[in-house]
């Protein structure tokens, strides 16, 4: 296989944070690739919310749709494949994919994680099951809910669930609860229903959302939604691969620009530390995409470089490359034209 094309900037993974760093780094003016493999926990997504300026009718495909428009549109190249292996072959990085090679100056890891489901019987996601509490929490205003799993995470949220609802159950389908003692003392001194018998079947209404869960006892018990809090597993292979370092969970360790251990390597979004949110993960991408061009931008020239070089001549500029200086002259005239 043959080394197919070389960019200043490799994102991989298709997210809100991959694809707001691959916005930034192309609109300042370098030659930006995409590689998403598809899915991800944005596409899962039929309403979107949280983010300001776009509408809960907007689905998450609706939303990675337009970004994707957006960024080819000024100029990035967007690829859909899957990122088999990253190895830096002299001063670039190497990734081959099942269609390609490409060469980049720098690298962005924004590979996420996948949520760990429970087992089934359960309703759809976002139907019913939901993993974002800082979501989806405002859904469930005086509605019934539940909270699904056996640790501390969920005995906690449990008793936030309290803040918007008083009908609030702990599922813990038959698992001995490994909560600590004091978490104990502090979860039934709220008013939450533990349920120790697992879930046997589900009843939806014909709209597709949850209305009941059905358990190994008999009994029967009405539901809006809820959350399983079953954990998380990282997306750090090629992170890992890379030498970049971990933290004891999993992702990525960063600065505030997402600069990994490893020179020429970034991490943005659920792959790094922090709330997993869309506009955090798009902040997360911005100032990767600024840190970027700080460290790739042509001009200006040091002075140690015009006493080695000369003075810049205007043959010289602008720096940035003839293919997205196209791109961005038919962008500007497509937007002089509206």
């Amino acid at each position: 296989m043959t080394n197919d094309a070389v960019y200043d900037v490799a994102v991989v993974g298709g997210g809100p944070a991959g694809l707001t760093t691959a916005l930034y780094a192309t609109r300042l003016g370098h030659d930006t690739v995409l590689i998403d493999r598809g899915g991800g926990r944005a596409a899962m997504m039929l309403d979107t919310h949280n983010v300001i300026g776009v509408t809960e009718s907007v689905s998450g495909n609706e939303f990675l749709q337009t970004a994707i428009e957006q960024i080819e549109g000024y100029g990035a190249d967007y690829r859909r494949e899957f990122v088999g292996s990253i190895e830096r072959v002299d001063d670039r990085f190497r990734l081959v994919t099942e269609e390609a090679e490409l060469d980049s100056e720098r690298v962005v890891l924004a590979t996420g994680f996948s949520d760990v489901r429970p087992e089934p019987p359960l309703p759809r996601t976002g139907r019913g099951l939901h993993y974002c509490l800082h979501c989806d929490a405002y859904m469930f205003v005086d509605e019934p809910v539940y909270v699904m799993g056996h640790d501390e995470s969920a005995a906690h949220v449990a008793m936030i669930m309290l803040n918007f609802t008083d009908d609030v159950d702990l599922l813990t389908r038959g698992q001995e609860p490994t909560w600590g003692e004091e978490t104990d003392r502090q979860l039934r001194a709220h008013p939450v229903d533990i349920v120790d018998t697992d879930v046997t079947g589900t009843e939806k209404g014909t709209d597709g959302w949850l209305e009941a869960f059905t358990f190994e006892d008999g009994t029967r018990r009405a539901y809006r939604g809820g959350f399983p809090m079953y954990g998380s597993e990282y997306n750090n292979e090629l992170a890992e691969t890379l030498g970049c370092e971990l933290n004891d969970d999993g992702t990525v360790v960063t600065d505030d620009h997402g600069r990994t251990s490893v020179d020429g390597v970034y991490a943005v979004g659920d792959l790094t530390p922090g709330h997993n949110q869309i506009p955090v993960a798009m902040g997360e991408g911005a100032k990767a995409g600024i840190a970027i061009h700080y460290d790739l931008r042509t001009f200006p020239k040091s002075l140690e470089e015009i006493e080695d070089e000369g003075t810049v001549g205007t043959e010289e500029v602008p720096a940035v490359s003839d293919d997205l200086r196209e791109s961005a002259n038919q962008h500007n005239a497509a937007e002089a034209d509206d």
